[in-house]
């Protein structure tokens, strides 16, 4: 059975010092900060959503979409922008009808981008979940999509 909010918040305390704290506690159970959780968050700490939303969106570290049942990230960092990192990017958006920190309606697919993801040399580069791929092109990019259910 998934983690309540209430069982989350009881573990922490009142104070809007707890606010991060609880934010990742949140996303740990359930993948995402969603607006019900921002509601109760708000109403424990007695703090504004407004307020909430504005420390959360600060940190890449929290979502506020659910997550697909794969994660499709597209590195931008210079080199594999240089090489096409934001055309794959392009394709993605168009093939998946969605955009950063969007997942698909079937929610298959959640999509971002990142900063770098360590691998220059091998660009451009997508993560797919844990797998790293190197020197992707757009008809690669779409084959390899179908083989992720």
């Amino acid at each position: 059975m998934p983690e309540s909010i209430e069982r989350i918040l009881g573990r922490h305390g009142r104070s809007p010092d707890e606010l991060i704290p609880i934010l990742q506690d949140v996303q740990a159970a359930f993948g995402y900060i969603g607006e019900p959780s921002v509601k109760a968050i708000s109403r424990y700490l007695r703090i504004s959503e407004n307020q909430i939303y504005g420390v959360s969106s600060f940190y890449a570290q929290f979502r506020f979409t659910e997550p697909g049942r794969h994660g499709v990230k597209v590195c931008l960092g210079t080199a594999c922008h240089v090489r096409g990192g934001a055309t794959l990017l392009d394709m993605l958006e168009r093939g998946l009808d969605i955009h950063c920190g969007e997942t698909t309606e079937d929610k298959r697919f959640d999509l971002d981008r990142v900063a770098c993801l360590g691998c220059c040399a091998l660009s451009p580069v997508v993560q797919i979940d844990r797998d790293i791929y190197s020197r992707m092109t757009v008809n690669r990019l779409t084959e390899l999509l179908k083989n992720y259910e």
